[in-house]
Parts: C-alpha cells; sequence; structure tokens
C-alpha cells in the first residue's frame, strides 16, 4: 500500500476532509460530552460548529456562564393552522457534547459558530444509539464506526436539513480549520451534502423572542438525559480530568444506591439486605437489556427499588439520582417547574406509595396503655438466670404457618416441573394449556396439560437471610418443638440479650433458620462435628437439614443456590434439595419473619405479652 493511499485512509477513519474535522456526538450523553472536551483540549481549532440553533445567540452565552447551574432556553414554537403557539424548551445539561463543546470553545478562545438555519423543523430522528458505555471499553472511533455501518433510513427532510447545515459551514472562514460537532445520526447525510455548493435553504418566519429560565430543583429528575446525580459527578471531572471513577457509570450508581440506604434507614429503619442488593443488581442489568443499553439508568434503578425492597427505599434512590448540589432557586432569572412531559415527546411514568407514620395513625385511646420501661437502667438484665430459653407462642405460630406455605410452594414448583404439554387427542387430561394453544393458532390444534403428581413430601425447611460471612450473628442456638405439629429448630442470630425489651425478654434478628419434623429429633446442630466441614452457618443448617430429613425433599431458601458438593450428599442420602430464591418471596412478609424473641425461663410468657408488640 502507497504511502498517499494510507494518508487517505487515515484522514478518512478520522473523519477529517480538508479543513473540516467532524465529531460525530450523540446529543445528551455523558461519555460524548467527555470525548468531545477531550478533544477540543487537545487540538485547540479557532471554529467550533455546533448544531445548534442560530437564533439562541447571546442567550445561549448567558446560560452558559451560569454553569454549574442548570438553566433552559424557552422559545415558542411554530405556528400551528389554528393560530395557537406552544412553548419549546431546551435544556443545557453539562453532559450534553454540544453544551460541554460550547464552553470548552470559549475556554480556549475559539469561535462558535451555530450552524442550524433554523428555517425549518428539525428532523425527529429515532435516537436508536447502541448504549455509549461502550465508549469506555472499545474506545470511540469503533463506537462510531460501528454505528456507521447499519445508518438510519434517510428521506427528504434529512436530506434538506442536512443541506442547511451544509450551506451554513460553506460560509466558514476559508483560512481557518473548522472543529464540526453533529449528530451521529446526521454525520453521513452532512458528509454528502458538502461534496458540492449548496444554496441558502428556503426562509420561515424567524424566531425572535427566546426566553432563559432556571431550572427548579425539584424538576431535574425528570427533565434531564442523564440523571443529575451523574451530572453532578461529571462537573467535577471536567474541572480535574483526573479521577476516572467519578465519571464511571458503575460506580456512580453504587455511591448512588448506597446513599439511597443511609437515608432508607434513617427514615423507616429498615435496612437493605445483601441478597437484595444482589437480585437488585442482576434485575437492573435484564431491564437495561430490554431496552437496549448496557446499564440502566435512574429509572430502571428506582422500578428495580420498589419491586425488590418497597416504595420508600424506591423513593430514596430516586432523590439521590436526582440530586444536584449546585442547583438553587433564583428569582433572576426566573426558577421555573418543568415536567418531563414539557420537554420529551416520550416519558416512562412511575408511581411509587410512600408509606410514612402519620399523626392520626400514632392517636391512641387515653386508656390504652404506654408500652413498660425500666425503671432504673439495667434493671431487666439484673433479672437474666439463664437457668433455661424459650420462644414466644405467637411467634412460633408465624414461624411455622410460614414453613408450611414454603412447603406447599415447593409442591407446586415440582408439579410444575413435571407439567407436560402435548395436542388433544382423546382426552382434556388435566385442562387447555391456552397459551401453548394461541402460540400454535395456525396449526389449528388444542394442546392439553399432563400433569405428574410429586411424590414425597418436605419434612426440612432452611430459610438463610444472610450466609454471614462477617460473622455477625453470633447467636447459635437449637430448641425442640413442645408438641406433635411443631418443628424442632435451629438458628444463628443476633444477641437477642443485647437488646431487651422486657425483664428476661430479649429481642434479635434471624440471620437463618432450620425447621424439621417429627419433632423432637434435633441435636445441638452447632457442636455437631458430621457438619464442620461447612464454611457457613447456612451451610451448616442445610447438611443438618438433609441428616435430618425423614422424606424425599428439603426445602432451601436463600440468596444463592447451595454449592454443587451438597447436590452429591442429598443424592447420598436419598434426598433432594429443592431451591427457591430468596427473591421470590414477599420483601414485607421477610422482614416481619426476622424478628424473633427468646425469652429467659417458660415464667416468661406470662408477662411477656406486655412487652412484645
Amino acid at each position: 500500500m502507497s504511502g498517499a493511499t494510507e494518508d487517505f485512509l487515515k484522514e478518512f477513519s478520522s473523519l477529517r476532509r480538508g479543513r473540516f474535522r467532524y465529531f460525530p456526538v450523540a446529543p445528551g450523553r455523558m461519555e460524548f460530552a467527555m470525548e468531545v472536551r477531550k478533544a477540543l483540549l487537545r487540538e485547540r481549532p479557532k471554529i467550533v460548529a455546533l448544531e445548534l440553533p442560530a437564533f439562541f445567540g447571546t442567550r445561549l452565552y448567558e446560560a452558559a456562564s451560569r454553569f454549574p447551574e442548570i438553566s433552559a432556553l424557552v422559545y415558542p414554537d411554530r405556528l400551528g393552522e389554528g393560530g395557537d403557539t406552544s412553548a419549546i424548551f431546551y435544556i443545557l445539561e453539562p453532559c450534553d457534547a454540544f453544551v460541554e463543546a460550547y464552553r470548552t470553545a470559549h475556554e480556549i478562545g475559539a469561535e462558535v459558530m451555530l450552524i442550524d438555519p433554523a428555517v425549518g423543523e428539525r428532523p425527529h430522528l429515532p435516537d436508536d444509539f447502541p448504549d455509549t458505555f461502550a465508549i469506555q471499553r472499545i474506545g470511540l472511533d469503533q463506537y462510531i464506526e460501528s454505528y456507521r455501518l447499519f445508518p438510519q433510513q434517510r428521506n427528504d427532510e434529512v436530506n434538506d436539513f442536512a443541506a442547511g447545515l451544509a450551506w451554513k459551514l460553506q460560509g466558514a472562514d476559508p483560512l481557518e480549520d473548522v472543529f464540526v460537532v453533529i449528530s451521529l445520526n446526521l454525520l453521513d447525510p452532512l458528509l454528502d451534502a458538502m461534496e458540492s455548493p449548496q444554496e441558502p435553504p428556503r426562509k420561515r418566519a424567524a424566531i425572535e423572542f427566546v426566553d432563559l429560565v432556571n431550572v427548579h430543583p425539584d424538576s431535574l429528575g425528570e427533565v434531564l438525559t442523564e440523571y443529575a446525580a451523574l451530572q453532578q459527578r461529571y462537573e467535577y471531572w471536567r474541572k480535574q480530568m483526573s479521577d476516572v471513577r467519578l465519571i464511571d457509570r458503575p460506580a456512580a450508581q453504587y455511591d448512588t444506591l448506597r446513599r439511597a440506604e443511609v437515608e432508607y434507614e434513617k427514615t423507616t429503619g429498615d435496612k437493605v439486605m445483601p441478597y437484595q442488593r444482589t437480585l437488585m443488581a442482576k434485575f437492573t442489568r435484564n431491564l437495561a437489556h430490554v431496552s437496549g443499553y448496557l446499564v440502566s439508568s435512574l429509572y430502571e434503578l428506582t422500578v428495580a427499588a420498589r419491586s425488590l425492597v418497597d416504595d420508600n427505599y424506591a423513593w430514596e434512590v430516586w432523590k439521590a439520582g436526582s440530586l444536584y448540589e449546585f442547583q438553587e432557586e433564583s428569582r433572576q432569572p426566573e426558577t421555573l417547574r418543568l415536567s418531563g412531559d414539557e420537554v420529551f415527546f416520550r416519558t416512562r411514568k412511575l408511581k411509587l406509595k410512600r408509606r410514612l407514620p402519620r399523626p392520626k395513625q400514632r392517636m391512641k385511646p387515653r386508656t390504652l396503655k404506654d408500652r413498660k420501661e425500666e425503671g432504673k437502667p439495667g434493671e431487666w438484665a439484673r433479672e437474666l438466670n439463664g437457668n433455661s430459653i424459650c420462644s414466644y407462642p405467637p411467634e412460633d405460630l408465624v414461624i411455622e404457618d410460614f414453613g408450611r406455605f414454603l412447603k406447599r410452594k415447593a409442591h407446586s414448583i415440582l408439579t410444575e416441573e413435571r407439567t407436560r404439554t402435548e395436542p388433544f387427542q382423546s382426552s382434556l387430561l388435566d385442562g387447555i394449556d391456552m397459551r401453548e394453544t394461541l402460540r400454535n393458532w395456525h396449526e389449528g390444534k388444542i394442546y392439553v396439560k399432563r400433569l405428574e403428581r410429586a411424590s414425597g413430601n418436605v419434612s426440612s425447611v432452611i430459610v438463610a437471610f444472610d450466609e454471614d460471612r462477617d460473622d455477625r450473628y453470633r447467636y447459635l442456638t437449637t430448641w425442640l418443638g413442645e408438641h406433635q405439629n411443631e418443628s424442632d429448630m435451629a438458628f444463628y442470630s443476633t444477641e437477642p440479650f443485647s437488646q431487651l425489651v422486657g425483664p428476661g425478654i430479649g429481642r434479635a434478628e434471624y440471620g437463618g433458620f432450620l425447621m424439621t419434623l417429627p419433632s423432637r429429633r434435633l441435636w445441638d446442630v452447632w457442636n455437631d462435628p458430621d457438619y464442620d466441614f461447612a464454611e457457613t452457618k447456612s451451610e451448616r443448617l442445610l447438611m443438618a437439614g438433609l441428616d435430618y430429613a425423614t422424606d424425599r425433599y428439603v426445602v432451601y431458601v436463600a440468596p444463592k443456590p447451595p454449592r454443587s458438593i451438597f447436590r452429591s450428599i442429598a443424592t447420598q442420602l436419598r434426598r433432594q434439595i429443592l431451591y427457591i430464591p430468596i427473591g421470590q418471596l414477599s420483601p414485607s412478609r421477610l422482614k416481619k419473619l426476622r424478628v424473633v424473641h427468646v425469652l429467659d425461663g417458660y415464667e416468661r410468657r406470662e408477662m411477656a405479652k406486655e412487652f412484645i408488640w
């Protein structure tokens, strides 16, 4: 290959055409704002051309001078058939590549050209850009070239708009190089239009009025393309351009979720469990993939928080993601509240119902007794004798009912796994399979279900809320059922008698528990040498559940499935582990079940109802 050919290919791949250097961007995306700033600081061109309307004029400069506060330019829409006008809002976001190019151009002393002639409506092209997070992995050049392999369809509207842009560019100073920032979906139409001289575009009524407003801080969550917390991190980055973690999307999301957790604990007293964090990571990844992205947005984070924790936590996630500490209300320019429907054509909506205590709910009759408290500090602790411990019967009923629920759920899973669908022949068997019948409607056949009942019962149930690799749950105990319908139980929890709610009545939080029937058989699980190979407390409970199981199936509920070695152990013992992901169960129900009260002796049961609420 000759040197001239290599120079031509290098010039083509760099999108430099003579004195014009084209820099295509995806509007509103942080990675392109970063790249355009680095390119301008590196090349320092004399002229920077931006695909922005020329009528923005001085208002654009006023808005840029207000940064890091976010402004909006307001101008009237074109007159409709009825003569009515509506307002168009252009939000100047720090993470928008056009806004960043304008700011950086003024920093380096470059002349700014606004090349959108604004003589016609901008074509409404679908902004189907691949996730710009890929730029941090594959690089900017490969991202752009990959996009150009599958260009979007053109029409006369696109070609006319590109011709208007080309006409403005062709009028630039012929002695200076021009750095052109253009939308990625308009790059190729503009390059084609620049191949020939263009005539001035047809004129339309000029937009003479453009106003500048300050966006209300509470509106930023709805009207920004990138969520506000990420834009704030970008502002810190652009001042230093050194801390890469500030502009790493996964790291920014992690910090947003952690801040939301802190506020959630302050307002509700509840905590987000480790398994919920794991499920949120998987759920948000799947939501992002469904939307065609690699990393989820604030909307997906909020949906996951609501689905896997509750509405209160989802609200804290949305609030943390919408926080932009530089934004304040002001009188000059006027502060305006905006909604997503006023700024975008299509918006996704999510309803959150915060459940907060209300004054009327806290009111109580005068005859209702107050909760008893210690007369003197340490009074209840001195009544502990340590001779025996027992459970609180109402909680026993709740936990036993939960165990029966898990057994029924396990049976339904087994039945579903054994369900077969086949074309109708002579019998409806266990009913018509409507889904399969509709899916194969073109065949003209009816499909029916054949259910194979699972043989065997469940005798052991293990629920592991937390594997406790950090050794937070140090209270280990085993107690036996008091009658034939009550399970033997082994559990690990927080220390109950470090939080006394009454004389000899301790309150704790389960880390995990084992329930097995028939009762009165369970030895001390925690000191049994047969289970010493277990790596965690939950594995020790699983091993004991397999060992004491009298029926075929053992239910194991946990954030993640057991190690493969336990499948082998179960096979040797002629048992089968039925794993149920804990994320499939109701978070609110699990939250209530995790509380356990331990009584210091049977005599405490009579008075316990006065202290346990």
